[in-house]
């Protein structure tokens, strides 16, 4: 057993549109995801006991109901239930994510966990019914254990890789305002909306044109509850940025840039002129 780490990457959403919801409560949806070269940090190391320790600028926004400690509990208890041995682990986390957020930030978390643990433990996922623990601690933890460029369908547990999508320069913006998910599912006004296209562009101005033709259902809605997503999106618009949208529930909204320069300098700009936001320049993954 070795020291590992593992990155817990921001998921942004490019598009998310709500298409129907189910007998169960549950809204169907269609989304184009692709993840930030930022994130949260997971490391893992051999403990005499079982451990967790959290540090980072948004550590103490974190409840008592942690993803990670689910995730870690649901892999080990299924792992012994099958008379695998394992031992203690202690897991540190270095929370550098924005909480309710709209980046899936605990659900990467988790993910996050259930990748390093595999290691750390030298676990086969065919081994274990890691499908279904995933999806058990939420319907985006499937889209983040991936991790990669891809569509998401269903309630968020039918994840397709996408190998067509360029890398994108981009800046995340959030207000510091957390929102709930459940509120702004509740505050939506339509619930059967068209379905999305996937987009087929290769380059940043194309696909940011083709975007442009996409939606986030839940903006208006979650700009009900914090109008201060429409001030963001606003000073966002006023910078230089090819698209600019909510991503998730929100509050955090993006901007794409020509390139990882343009995205800097509108970067700093936005944070001498709103120092209390979380800004941050980011690279999306590609194919």
């Amino acid at each position: 057993m070795a020291y590992i780490l593992e990155t817990a990457r921001a998921k942004i959403n490019l598009a998310l549109h709500v298409t129907g919801q189910r007998e169960d409560g549950y809204h169907l949806i269609e989304s184009l995801v692709t993840f930030a070269d930022l994130g949260d940090q997971l490391s893992f190391s051999p403990d005499q006991d079982w451990r967790f320790s959290q540090s980072g600028p948004f550590a103490g926004d974190l409840t008592a109901d942690n993803l990670v400690l689910r995730a870690r509990d649901k892999l080990r208890d299924a792992a012994m239930s099958m008379g695998i041995e394992i031992p203690p682990v202690a897991i540190h986390l270095e929370k550098n994510l924005p909480v309710a957020a709209g980046l899936g930030g605990g659900s990467a978390d988790a993910a996050a966990c259930l990748r390093g643990l595999l290691r750390f433990w030298n676990l086969s996922e065919t081994s274990l019914p890691f499908a279904d623990l995933a999806l058990e601690l939420g319907a985006d933890v499937p889209m983040c254990l991936m991790s990669q460029p891809l569509v998401a369908s269903g309630i968020g547990e039918k994840v397709t890789r996408l190998t067509t999508l360029p890398a994108l320069s981009m800046v995340l913006v959030n207000p510091r305002v957390a929102i709930s998910t459940p509120e702004v599912f509740g505050q939506l006004q339509r619930k059967d909306n068209p379905s999305m296209t996937v987009p087929q562009a290769r380059s940043t101005d194309a696909l940011a044109r083709e975007l442009q033709q996409l939606r986030n259902d839940l903006q208006a809605p979650a700009a009900s509850i914090a109008p201060v997503v429409t001030d963001v999106i606003g000073t966002l618009s006023k910078t230089g940025a090819l698209l600019t949208r909510m991503s998730g529930s929100g509050a955090t909204c993006f901007g794409v840039y020509p390139d990882r320069n343009a995205a800097s300098s509108a970067a700093g700009s936005l944070r001498a002129l709103h120092p209390a936001w979380y800004v941050e320049a980011c690279t999306t993954k590609a194919d």
